[in-house]
């Protein structure tokens, strides 16, 4: 069991925004996510990898994968009130699922 966070790397976050962004989206798919598979990832350590993304478009075609595969996931938008504007997609969680399922949506990124 695992979960992929794909966060954008053409928009400029700062650390601590990166971070943020990527808490905000690995929060909102477990949310997505049924009881049975919250429970064997929270069992398992939680296991996430962060990747990286190279646009929104991109971030929206991995989860339309996901959403076909019926994968848990969310797109995050930021709030826009300090590095961004309002709206702009800065991350996706794909999971918690298991490794060969979440693989197959974002296992041809590369680790951020």
């Amino acid at each position: 069991m695992k979960q992929a966070i794909v966060a954008r790397t053409d928009i400029g976050m700062g650390q601590g925004k990166l971070a943020a962004q990527v808490a905000h989206a690995s929060l909102s798919a477990y949310e997505k996510a049924d009881t049975q598979l919250r429970d064997q990832w929270k069992q398992g350590g939680q296991k996430k990898v962060v990747l990286k993304g190279e646009s929104e478009r991109q971030l929206h075609e991995l989860a339309a994968i996901a959403d076909s595969e019926g994968i848990p996931n969310a797109i995050v938008r930021d709030a826009g009130h300090t590095q961004l504007e309002p709206g702009t997609v800065t991350a996706l969680a794909v999971g918690p699922a298991g490794d060969d399922r979440v693989d197959s949506v974002t296992g041809e990124l590369s680790l951020f």
